[in-house]
């Protein structure tokens, strides 16, 4: 999924195949296999181009992310010392992520006036609130593993 996150775009396996080739050796058959098998839980959609075929990631690096945290905070027998336990271990720079997306999710009307620091608007800019991400995971019932 990295490299297909990476591209950005609809990629073949021969294209994933020679970046991946610029750091070790692997077949083309690996490649296609995994691709397929992405496909097949739902991560990624294809469409056929000729004999080959295109791959796009479902969903963003990021709503993945966040639904790996929502079904991890969602397992805890107590969330509010899960969320306790997990701020304490955060950086002062994903504290400063952390309260600038509890910003966005709020909306303008409850936010007081402020700059909005440069991560909140490079959040904003890769996820523009639109409800719950789209977990393809959850919906194969395999946690995505």
């Amino acid at each position: 999924m990295s490299r297909v996150w990476k591209w950005n775009r609809p990629v073949t396996v021969r294209e994933v195949l020679e970046d991946l080739q610029k750091e070790r050796s692997i077949a083309y058959t690996t490649v296609m296999t995994v691709l397929d098998n992405l496909h097949q839980k739902g991560w990624v959609r294809r469409e056929a181009e000729g004999r080959a075929y295109r791959y796009e990631a479902v969903s963003t690096r990021a709503a993945y992310a966040a639904a790996l945290m929502n079904e991890a905070w969602s397992q805890s027998d107590n969330p509010a010392a899960a969320l306790v336990a997990f701020f304490g271990m955060m950086s002062e720079e994903q504290r400063q992520s952390l309260t600038d997306a509890v910003r966005i999710v709020q909306g303008p009307e409850t936010q007081e006036p402020t700059e909005p620091s440069e991560s909140a608007e490079r959040a904003e800019r890769a996820e523009p609130r639109q409800g719950r991400p789209e977990n393809p995971a959850s919906a194969q019932g395999d946690g995505g593993r």
